[in-house]
């Protein structure tokens, strides 16, 4: 394959990636404001609660749509339903920025609101593990990890983006005018981001491995049906519901939930929140495309699973250098954590794209990717909120990356080795 292929492949992935987290990171970073907005403002804690309730009731539809789009990608193309993937996150992420608050028009606010999130949930479930295996079917053997890696990094680019959006808007705006506009901002910001992401998937070809599929007619009859009949197929979805565990609680409590915690919990400004979430994401986007290199020479098991020692020793130490109170301190802690994550992060998804053969890895991939997102990331924000409110103890999110870390690093040491093999087709 040319590299100009491979690097239009990879851009066109990650366009709609960058969208989707996009979206993500601003809805967290804005979590207070939008709960300010969206619900009564008699209590601000149980309004930020059903925040993060919106938040991760979207990611149990996650499954419903990876399965519907996987079921798309494994018939009629991965490049078709990657187009139609990132019109729904534009359109939706766009919609967000124009909804009323609930001052205008009451209980049809967070309604509303719901209603966009559960489509983006929809969307965003056949995304991820679409774009990903686009990249690895286009990449060669020896550099799926490198080239799946730079596509992950779309994310959190997108995050850094987010953030650095958000420590702008919350450091020159108002309260007043954050609350009464100013947010809204960065949600209408999708609109041109997805038209420019759309341009460019809707000029790619699908992948060789599909192509050849629907040339021979041997594409699956029932995606689905076959992956859930076959032992081995379910084993592998088993492993796509566990490996992750650590990638979402990564993604969403060292980074999307960050900001949030450090400004409610631990009291700092929002803009510090802000700028300690920012560099952390600096950190891992170095880390992510060494870790991809590492994993193609040393192999995916043993990058994942010294990521996942790194995070489970650092968690606690790294989270009590926040809890001292110091800007310096809590950034260095979070890029601790944020390098010696990137081991994880930085492979997940090739590790799962080789997981299955060509014929499902779409809606087998989409299947157990999204319900272990659903249960161990988009629910993270929510259960850490609670846990602290009940324990009052500020050091919850570290024990729940190191429960996710302990239970990945299991979840690798039971697979084979992959890195050196050709993807299989069936």
């Amino acid at each position: 394959m040319d590299r100009r292929t491979l690097r239009r492949v990879t851009l066109g992935a990650s366009a709609g990636l960058f969208v989707e987290f996009f979206d993500y990171g601003i809805y967290g970073f804005f979590a207070s404001t939008i709960a300010l907005v969206f619900f009564p403002a008699d209590d601000p804690a149980a309004a930020l609660m059903l925040t993060f309730a919106i938040f991760g009731l979207t990611f149990f539809i996650r499954p419903l749509g990876g399965v519907v789009c996987g079921f798309m990608g494994d018939r009629i193309g991965r490049q078709r339903t990657l187009v139609f993937i990132m019109a729904l996150i534009t359109v939706s992420t766009a919609m967000i920025g124009l909804l009323p608050s609930y001052a205008a028009i009451g209980i049809a606010a967070p309604i509303l609101l719901l209603l966009l999130r559960l489509v983006q949930g929809f969307a965003t479930g056949g995304e991820s593990a679409g774009a990903m295996s686009f990249v690895a079917e286009y990449a060669p053997t020896g550099e799926r990890g490198r080239l799946v890696a730079w596509a992950q990094m779309a994310s959190y680019l997108s995050l850094f983006a987010a953030t650095m959006m958000g420590t702008i808007i919350a450091e020159t705006l108002s309260s007043d005018d954050l609350e009464a506009w100013g947010w809204r901002i960065p949600f209408l910001l999708a609109l041109p981001l997805g038209l420019v992401g759309f341009y460019i998937r809707n000029k790619l070809d699908d992948t060789p491995k599909f192509r050849e599929l629907r040339k021979t007619n041997t594409r699956a009859g029932n995606p689905l049906r076959e992956a859930l009949a076959s032992k081995r197929h379910r084993r592998a979805v088993l492993f796509a519901i566990t490996i992750p565990m650590l990638n979402g609680a990564g993604y969403y409590i060292l980074f999307t939930y960050m900001p949030t915690f450090l400004n409610r919990t631990l009291h700092f400004t929002v803009g510090q929140g802000l700028m300690v979430t920012s560099i952390s994401l600096v950190a891992v986007m170095v880390a992510i495309p060494l870790a991809g290199r590492l994993s193609d020479r040393i192999g995916r098991r043993p990058t994942m699973i010294g990521s996942s020692v790194l995070v489970g020793g650092l968690a606690l130490p790294c989270y009590g250098l926040m809890t001292h109170g110091s800007v310096p301190l809590a950034a260095l802690g979070a890029a601790l954590l944020a390098l010696a994550y990137a081991g994880h992060t930085g492979i997940i998804h090739t590790v799962l794209a080789e997981l299955f053969p060509t014929r499902v890895r779409y809606t087998a991939y989409s299947l157990g990717y999204n319900v272990g997102t659903a249960i161990f990331g988009g629910a993270a924000p929510l259960i850490v909120t609670y846990l602290i409110g009940v324990s009052g103890n500020p050091s919850v999110p570290a024990y729940y990356v190191l429960f996710c870390a302990v239970a990945t690093g299991i979840a690798v040491w039971l697979t084979r080795e992959t890195a050196h093999e050709a993807l299989v087709d069936d």
